[in-house]
């Protein structure tokens, strides 16, 4: 591909997101309240502590934080001598990306964790970002492929990588249709770390080359819970008592409704069952409480340290970063975004926390760990509220067959790690540590 071949596709999209800029605008405006968050979103706010190298790594949102902890963990240990930028696009990612930063300052680590918001992709505004910041590596997380931001990087010279890549079919085919701008941006990255063979083979298709793609596995099953974690968890379920518990964890509008219908038939069997409801998203609490009400469901609310008596059917978690200790506390889990058209998340959450993983059919974005634990006959799926209220009843009576599913998803969990050295492995191709 000749140079002005390769620059026409991203000047077309940024002529684009200048036409939408009072759109994108608008929506940065509502998100971010204070002033010197918008400038960070031109890349005019970035003020980094000296006297460290930096090492940069993006991801999008909460989940992506989360997947990512055992690497951002891995990253401090093996560039002791760097700094660790890690950038969100959205305000739940960076209350997550916080919660990790206050984390080890209380623990004594040294504070070499730093986050800002990623800059919205305008050519000027990817410019300035990656002038000022001069990271030595750039780690994007999944599937976050910004082009203007990679080819800030690629003119200054900064090494690439996209790690724990992933592209689900539905990503795929809307990519396709962007081929020569995901051409142009791929041609940026260095090296691609992609989490299973289908992943590599659609990014392949998009233009990535091969000899700069490699199969390492998926992060997530590096996921390694916090000591401080599972203890809340044994508290909290010690508070609990006996009852029969179940978490429904990261859920989205309309698939409340249908667990809510899946406890109610529950609890004509289990009088006493308590559902755990965790909203993906921290703007819905209050609507999922309001849900609750008009259900005539007795709820107490996590954040009002409001405890659950007998009488109370759910018990809200609308609180941030606390998922692991709720599924933790529960004696099965259901995975939300997988009975409504969202694609699922992360089943090895509550796997890796010893817990019966329950979930829908939508599991789009995670196909690949669905079938790893379907193999290992670990996984209970369902389609409805009436299916779901009958495994959980079934499972509620039959002890023995929880605990194989719990035992069965820790050792799937178990079997697949080992992504996390491959892909420092890679990093460490691009930037030598220690």
């Amino acid at each position: 591909m000749t140079l002005r071949a390769r620059h026409w596709p991203r000047w077309l999209y940024s002529v684009a997101l200048y036409l939408l800029s009072p759109l994108i605008w608008r929506r940065a405006w509502r998100e971010h309240a204070l002033t010197n968050l918008r400038r960070e979103r031109l890349g005019l706010n970035l003020r980094m502590p000296g006297g460290r190298p930096t090492v940069w790594l993006h991801c999008a949102s909460v989940g992506e934080v989360q997947a990512a902890r055992s690497l951002i963990d891995a990253l401090l240990t093996h560039y002791p001598h760097h700094r660790l930028l890690i950038t969100t696009m959205t305000a739940t990612g960076a209350e997550r990306v916080h919660a990790l930063i206050e984390a080890r300052r209380q623990a004594g680590e040294p504070e070499r964790m730093e986050h800002r918001f990623v800059p919205l992709d305008f050519p000027g505004a990817a410019r300035r970002f990656v002038t000022r910041l001069a990271p030595s590596l750039a780690i994007f997380f999944e599937t976050e492929l910004w082009p203007n931001l990679l080819a800030a990087c690629r003119r200054r010279g900064v090494p690439v990588a996209v790690v724990n890549g992933r592209l689900s079919p539905r990503a795929f085919r809307g990519y396709r249709r962007l081929r020569p701008l995901l051409e142009t941006a791929l041609a940026c990255v260095d090296w691609l770390a992609a989490k299973s063979r289908d992943d590599a083979e659609r990014f392949r298709a998009l233009g990535m080359a091969p000899t700069r793609l490699e199969v390492v596995g998926s992060l997530k099953y590096d996921l390694t819970p916090e000591a401080s974690a599972i203890e809340a968890s044994k508290r909290l379920c010690t508070r609990l008592g006996s009852r029969p518990v179940w978490v429904a964890g990261s859920t989205h509008p309309g698939e409340d409704e249908v667990l809510l219908e899946a406890h109610a038939r529950l609890r004509l069997t289990f009088p006493e069952a308590l559902l755990i409801l965790v909203p993906r998203h921290p703007q819905r609490f209050e609507a999922v409480a309001a849900l609750c009400h008009e259900r005539g469901m007795a709820l107490a609310r996590r954040s009002l340290e409001e405890w659950p008596d007998t009488r109370t059917a759910v018990y809200l978690g609308d609180t941030m970063g606390e998922l692991l200790t709720l599924y933790g506390a529960a004696d099965l889990a259901f995975v939300g975004g997988s009975l409504v058209p969202v694609g699922g998340h992360n089943l090895l959450e509550p796997a890796a926390m010893g817990v019966p993983v329950l979930t829908g059919p939508e599991l789009a974005n995670f196909a690949d760990v669905a079938a790893t634990l379907r193999e290992g006959n670990a996984l209970v799926e369902v389609t409805d509220s009436t299916a779901l209220a009958e495994a959980l009843a079934t499972l509620f009576i039959d002890e023995t067959e929880r605990h194989r599913l719990a035992d069965a998803a820790l050792a799937v969990v178990a079997a697949n790690r080992g992504a996390l050295a491959r892909t420092l492995e890679g990093l460490a191709r691009l930037l030598p540590g220690k």
